[in-house]
């Protein structure tokens, strides 16, 4: 039998392996604390917004996750995501290491790490292969990332969606 924080983290991946972002918004407390080297930290709704937004958007989307673990303040998995970057067209296979703080069934952290150097590689090319550890293009990518959430809920927010139907 499983450890309950195991169910929440394999429900959260499954979903998403769906694209069903309202499923996943649904594994995180409203104030849950998301980081990773694209879109630095988000909390609450920007976190689920993001979840929105990149299963809204995705194309030829795939995803794997294994080593799922977890006891009775969190956990851990790996997770790999292979799809089309749009602005490039370019295919990546973006491999990622999770963890999670989990309170009451629901993820209040989630922190995700991955190769800057290695995506922005796949991603952007020769490019990305030149200046991809750099800071200059971790903090570009940053401000695309967020620019591009802020849009996604500005039109969400024109569309009359709030996000709450993350807890429905």
């Amino acid at each position: 039998m499983s450890h309950p924080n195991v169910d929440v983290i394999t429900r959260f991946y499954q979903a998403f392996q769906r694209l069903d972002a309202e499923e996943m918004a649904r594994c995180y407390a409203p104030d849950v604390r998301f980081s990773d080297p694209a879109f630095g930290t988000l909390i609450g709704n920007d976190a689920a917004d993001m979840w929105r937004m990149l299963t809204t958007r995705a194309k030829n989307f795939s995803l794997t996750f294994d080593d799922v673990q977890a006891d009775a303040n969190g956990g851990s998995a790996n997770w790999v995501a292979t799809y089309l970057f749009s602005q490039t067209g370019r295919t990546v296979v973006n491999r990622i290491h999770a963890s999670f703080v989990i309170r009451d069934g629901l993820i209040v952290e989630h922190h995700d790490h991955f190769d800057m150097w290695r995506w922005s590689s796949q991603a952007l090319g020769f490019k990305g292969i030149l200046i991809g550890w750099t800071p200059l293009l971790k903090n570009a990518v940053h401000k695309q990332a967020r620019s591009g959430l802020r849009q996604f809920q500005a039109a969400r927010a024109s569309d009359g969606l709030h996000g709450v139907e993350a807890r429905g």
